[in-house]
């Protein structure tokens, strides 16, 4: 039988069209090509996978950024597929819609967890396994936080499959009652699979709508204002976060629950 490695080995660079060799020990995920193309004209490296499902480029420093696309099955995939270089950290850096009323359009959420509504995390783990990031990774990023004086929140994000669903009033009271402070559609699964492959995992979120009121709904318009506002600082602060970590040697331990 082939193993699940070999598989890994032979997939991420079929996926990324980048060797194997050249992928880094700090893994920077995202779903948006333009953070792939700010890497790469800021360490002046060369972008792989045109051509294929997930982009990627790596510096000089051993640090790796993927995108890896949309979506909890894409999110688990690329969580598998990094067993091939089994990196000592991978930060998801994604978009969220705020669903508590503390936040706005700009904030950064740190999440402390997720549930698991998007059931791609059922393959992995049993339902009642929470899906958890590690704490050590989140602590160097909240500090790049602090260190630029930016307002962020900590808390509980939705994770669903469903894209749209917003004009769904059923959904929308279910989602209420869950007190989630955002909602989004890959952090429970990087979480869960992360845990499953002993990968340590974050995520740092951008809030960039507000779907629980009608002026709030993300439109083309409203993601392309926060895109160009925000985007910047979200990638700088995950290069940061994670290029301390290497300097520093520090060591982020997988542990069971």
């Amino acid at each position: 039988m082939i193993t699940k490695l070999a598989l890994a080995q032979d997939w991420l660079p079929r996926y990324t069209g980048m060797p194997l060799e050249d992928f880094g020990e700090f893994i920077l995920l995202t779903n948006f090509r333009t953070y792939v193309d700010r890497f790469a004209e800021k360490f002046d490296c060369r972008i792989y996978g045109a051509d294929r499902p997930m982009q990627a480029a790596s510096n000089d420093e051993g640090l790796t950024i993927i995108n890896f696309g949309i979506g909890s099955p894409n999110a688990a995939t690329i969580m598998d597929l990094l067993i091939a270089r089994h990196p000592k950290a991978a930060l998801f850096l994604g978009k969220c819609g705020g669903i508590h009323h503390s936040t706005e359009i700009g904030h950064f959420i740190l999440p402390i967890g997720a549930i698991r509504g998007e059931g791609t995390s059922d393959d992995y783990l049993p339902p009642l396994v929470p899906a958890l990031p590690s704490f050590k990774l989140h602590k160097f990023v909240s500090q790049k936080l602090v260190d630029r004086h930016l307002d962020y929140r900590s808390g509980v994000v939705y994770t669903t499959n469903r894209r749209v669903w917003e004009h769904d009033d059923t959904f929308r009271k279910q989602l209420s009652d869950y007190t989630p402070i955002a909602i989004d559609m890959e952090t429970a699964t990087i979480f869960v699979v992360g845990h499953c492959n002993q990968i340590a995992r974050g995520a740092l979120l951008l809030v960039s709508d507000l779907p629980m009121t009608p002026e709030g709904v993300k439109t083309q318009a409203s993601d392309a204002r926060v895109t160009r506002d925000w985007s910047s600082v979200h990638l700088e602060i995950g290069i940061e976060s994670l290029s301390e970590i290497e300097e520093k040697g520090e060591q982020i331990k997988h542990f069971q629950y």
